[in-house]
């Protein structure tokens, strides 16, 4: 019965403490991080990009994308129109030739032979679907760029997570080791 008192007095005595061990931590404003994350916004960034090439860079902010689309877009329609150009102008001297009605002391087509002048189609038929299909990359390149871009903008990046290079001395052979640390804190 003894026993049962100590156990019942030990029990109430545990009860009544407050426990010390472990501390209660209260986040203050100045200790969290602010980081509104708006899920829409990568795909609003790629679908201003996808209305008028250069806006969602315009959206995201990074205003020195926005020549780079331009000069990349304006290349391929130019190079595009050149070769179609030259590529009507080749076949309509070609056809002339069929026709029987061409100058044969034309300065430029002139000189040249049937068979050179269905190459020179060929050439720039090829290299207009070339520049066709580099315009719509750099098309989709601007739509994809915008779209990422927007999405890392979003990413928390702090010193909580780092990589750092590490070099130390191997006590040994006095040789330098040479390699990459990862530091994760929290």
């Amino acid at each position: 019965m003894r026993k049962l008192q100590y156990i019942f007095i030990l029990t109430c005595l545990f009860l009544s403490f407050e426990g010390r061990a472990q501390e209660e931590i209260s986040l203050v404003p100045k200790d969290t991080v602010k980081a509104v994350i708006d899920p829409n916004r990568p795909a609003r960034a790629a679908f201003y990009s996808a209305l008028v090439p250069g806006l969602g860079q315009a959206y995201n902010k990074k205003y020195w994308k926005i020549p780079i689309v331009y000069a990349g877009l304006g290349a391929g329609i130019y190079y595009y129109s050149f070769n179609q150009n030259k590529y009507h102008e080749y076949r309509d001297e070609y056809k002339r030739r069929l026709d029987g009605t061409s100058n044969p002391n034309h300065p430029i087509y002139g000189s040249l032979d049937n068979d050179r002048l269905i190459r020179a189609q060929k050439f720039h038929q090829r290299n207009r679907d070339l520049s066709a299909l580099i315009t719509a990359g750099i098309y989709i390149l601007n739509i994809v760029d915008a779209n990422i871009d927007a999405h890392l903008m979003q990413f928390n990046v702090n010193d909580n997570l780092s990589i750092k290079p590490d070099m130390n001395q191997n006590q040994m052979d006095y040789r330098f080791n040479y390699g990459m640390t990862l530091t994760y804190s929290f």
